[in-house]
């Protein structure tokens, strides 16, 4: 009964793994393609008046800024200002949702690398170690 058991569980257990280690293999083939992907991404957002235009890329570094001439007739600096820096920040914040799109679709659902581009809480990059190492697994 005891070999029964124990064969059961080794089946159990080389099945939990394949399926791991074939989610880990599809990760990793798909890692060079993501690379590419993320260093080609580019956002582009336009102020609501169309005057300013920003491009980031998908970690929100902004690339350009384009400067419609109209915008130098009205002569106001600070309005100026804030409209690129609204266009950048909505940019970027665009890109960040870009970028966790991508990388979700490359990674297993569920993952704590995309909850952790959603959150910025480093809690969830840890989340599954702390759980096992409190169960003493």
């Amino acid at each position: 009964m005891a070999e029964s058991a124990d064969r059961d569980a080794n089946r159990a257990l080389r099945a939990r793994f394949d399926e791991v280690y074939g989610q880990y293999q599809r990760l990793r083939s798909g890692l060079d393609e993501l690379q590419a992907r993320l260093a080609e991404l580019r956002v582009t957002e336009r102020s609501d008046d169309g005057q300013v235009t920003a491009v980031v890329g998908a970690r929100g570094e902004l690339i350009s800024v384009e400067v419609a001439p109209s915008v130098f007739h009205e002569r106001d600096a600070r309005a100026l200002s804030r409209k690129i820096t609204d266009t950048v920040l909505r940019a970027s914040a665009s890109a960040v949702t870009a970028t966790r799109d991508l990388v979700a679709g490359f990674l297993p659902p569920g993952s704590p690398s995309v909850e952790f581009l959603r959150t910025h809480d480093f809690g969830a990059l840890l989340g599954r170690a702390d759980a096992v190492l409190s169960r003493g697994e």
